[in-house]
């Protein structure tokens, strides 16, 4: 992929969620992964790639508080512009982000707060599909083979492995087509899994970018095993 020029990029990172399925007492943005907070190493990396201007950071409203004194001052994240309150839904979550995104902002990257071994060559990556394509996303080749089933549990066709791909964050967008794809998705009361699907739901194309296996999304108590050894293995390099 050729390189594009350099333009003026903000991150709208997501974390708003309540992690309910962790069953912790401590809001799973929050929890310690060798010693750093989830949250915080997700950050860091948008802190360092030199291609994000502004971070949009999208927390629970009760934990704005909590979160910029013991996540954005205490690692002294300054990328960090804004804390904007979550809505009811993800996508709710991210629509308030992108409504506090700099006017001068031609991309948009979007991208999970639980998802904290991002690396800055994927964010850059997708960064720049998005100059070329409009819009793309950070991916995988799936590993299992897929199959469809219907209502009573049987299955009903095996899905050709070679093209499907589990999609992760960070998915990045022009700006303009981003705003349009969401406005579109509140007029229609349209709810996607992701920001693509948005996208998609316009008939404008997403460019898939090669993610990572490592790019976990932490949701479950056995996430945090893999997380924790993943961090120590990033921490000795």
């Amino acid at each position: 992929m050729k390189k594009s020029k350099k333009v003026w990029t903000s991150a709208v990172v997501v974390a708003a969620g309540k992690g309910t399925r962790m069953n912790m007492d401590i809001n799973k943005q929050y929890i310690d992964i060798d010693g750093i907070p989830l949250l915080a190493r997700t950050l860091k990396v948008f802190e360092d790639c030199s291609l994000i201007d502004e971070v949009v950071l999208v927390v629970n409203n009760n934990d704005m508080f909590y979160c910029k004194e013991n996540v954005v001052e205490a690692y002294d994240l300054k990328k960090v512009k804004f804390l904007v309150a979550g809505g009811a839904q993800r996508q709710d979550s991210v629509y308030n982000g992108l409504c506090q995104v700099n006017n001068e902002a031609e991309i948009v990257v979007i991208h999970d707060g639980a998802r904290p071994f991002i690396t800055e060559e994927i964010i850059e990556e997708c960064i720049e599909a998005a100059q070329e394509y409009g819009a793309s996303t950070a991916a995988v080749p799936v590993k299992d083979t897929i199959k469809s089933a219907d209502e009573d549990g049987f299955v009903k066709k095996t899905l050709e492995r070679s093209t499907l791909w589990a999609v992760q964050t960070p998915q990045a967008f022009l700006k303009d087509i981003i705003m349009k794809a969401h406005k579109k998705a509140a007029e229609d009361g349209f709810y996607g899994t992701d920001d693509t699907v948005l996208v998609e739901r316009m008939g404008m194309p997403v460019r898939v970018v090669m993610g990572s296996y490592n790019n976990i999304k932490i949701t479950t108590r056995e996430d945090l095993i893999f997380a924790e050894a993943l961090a120590t293995k990033r921490d000795k390099q």
